[in-house]
């Protein structure tokens, strides 16, 4: 996907910095015209920031600021990922969630925040009682008043859906530069030049969906407009045989400081706890912490005791690009051909699509031409989730190849024709975490001390016969 270059390429109408959820969704919706684009990736795959460490929900807005631009493409965007989730083969499953009090004051509270719902356009949350509450989710600690339901919260795959982006932008010709890290922007002759990790790139038009890094690349185009303020969020993951204790993503009633920590299913079968919510300084401190850790196991204990008494799966953290701002920072700057895209937060993934449409409409309000080329089909992504049937127990797959019978990964039932299919395809995996990404290989209880080795030989081997970049 990357080629180093000798001397400066030649001029595209659009660089995008960061191959995030949203730099690729604006990638991808940009390569429905008729454009010449580029998307800088300082990593070697798409996704890996903020995108891939999230609770990976697919929000409703509801509790959004109301009028907000968040607000907006909250709502627009889990629109346009719902329907793009059905053509691509994305895990979806509409768990609803439960947004509850455990006090009285928490309580009063629920009807403003049904309220706030409406004010957002949504208009399906209803308060429960206590009694509907516990036979809804038998296993609740003791002591909740009563909830908020909202039917229409989901669960989302974090890793599939900015993969697919990425492949049916690339699909249509985008050009997609991973490993190149973007080091000063300059103007010359009407154009940006790019100085990055491999080269110069040129461009009449740059969109900076940098996320972390977002308010250094905005500073190189002169803006001064935000900080962003990195939000380190732990989150713990509970092994399968915890799912059956809730069917619900399980929601605290925020706090002016903070949106507070949940326990939800996901896609994978597995259950989150989390997250935490701390701002550091580093913008590469993805450490859990004994104090993070701690903490939300006494959150959890109260919200659903038996979840920590189970065995857990894994720990990580994730950095969210939160700034001084309560909304998202994005504009677009016509004299300078310039797009910001920033401060997007935790609901980047559900927003993705309403952001990048939002983007792209104002680049051509902007100036940007904007000619519509043959479609490029929705690419039907592998299914990792665990809801659908998987290939190791498709028996017609599988007669038709054996590979797709031949477990790697007995955790997480990950087959040797899944994993050759991933380094067959359009955006092969260049390091063991992206193979995770891609096929849920080394994700499961074990870790990958029974398959390590074995997931690392076919990576060597994938990379010395030109599968792997």
């Amino acid at each position: 996907m990357t080629a180093s270059r000798a001397a400066p390429a030649a001029p595209v109408d659009v660089v995008i910095v960061g191959a995030g959820v949203v730099g690729a969704a604006i990638a991808r919706t940009l390569a429905q015209y008729a454009l010449s684009c580029t998307v800088a990736e300082a990593s070697d795959d798409v996704g890996t920031g903020t995108t891939k460490a999230n609770t990976a929900i697919l929000h409703t807005g509801f509790d959004a600021v109301p009028g907000s631009l968040e607000s907006r493409l909250v709502r627009r965007g889990a629109e346009l990922l719902r329907q793009y989730a059905a053509k691509a083969g994305i895990p979806l499953e509409r768990t609803g969630a439960l947004l509850i009090a455990w006090n009285a004051e928490q309580a009063a509270q629920l009807a403003g925040i049904a309220d706030k719902a409406r004010l957002n356009g949504y208009l399906a949350a209803r308060q429960i009682s206590a009694d509907q509450l516990y036979a809804r989710e038998p296993h609740l600690g003791l002591g909740a008043l009563g909830a908020l339901e909202i039917p229409d919260e989901s669960i989302i795959c974090p890793w599939t859906t900015p993969l697919a982006y990425a492949i049916e932008a690339v699909t249509a010709g985008i050009r997609l530069e991973l490993r190149t890290r973007v080091l000063g922007v300059k103007q010359a002759d009407g154009m940006h030049e790019v100085q990055t990790s491999n080269g110069v790139l040129r461009c009449r038009w740059l969109v900076n969906a940098a996320g972390l890094e977002s308010d250094h690349i905005d500073a190189m185009l002169g803006g001064t407009g935000f900080t962003i303020r990195p939000r380190r969020g732990e989150l713990i993951v509970f092994d399968k045989l915890t799912r059956p204790l809730l069917s619900s993503i399980l929601l605290p009633v925020p706090t002016l400081q903070t949106k507070g920590v949940l326990v939800a299913p996901t896609v994978y079968g597995n259950v989150l706890l989390g997250p935490t919510a701390e701002d550091v300084h580093d913008r590469a401190d993805t450490a859990t912490t004994a104090a993070g850790l701690s903490s939300l196991l006494t959150a959890g204990r109260r919200i659903l005791p038996q979840l920590v008494e189970d065995e857990v799966t894994a720990t990580y953290a994730g950095l969210r690009a939160a700034t001084e701002h309560r909304d998202y920072q994005i504009r677009v700057d016509a004299d300078r051909r310039y797009a910001c895209v920033a401060g997007i937060r935790s609901t980047g993934l559900t927003a993705s699509l309403g952001i990048a449409e939002y983007v792209v409409e104002h680049l051509a309000d902007a100036g940007l031409t904007l000619k519509d080329r043959a479609p490029t089909a929705v690419p039907f992504m592998p299914y990792i989730g665990q809801a659908g049937t998987r290939p190791y127990q498709d028996q017609a797959r599988i007669g038709r190849d054996r590979a797709y019978g031949e477990i790697v990964c007995h955790c997480e039932r990950v087959t040797r024709g899944e994993i050759r299919d991933a380094f067959a395809g359009p955006l092969p995996p260049a390091s063991l975490d992206g193979l995770r990404r891609r096929t849920r290989a080394m994700n499961g209880r074990c870790q990958g001390f029974f398959c390590g080795a074995a997931v690392a030989r076919l990576l060597e081997d994938a990379a010395g016969a030109g599968g792997a970049t």
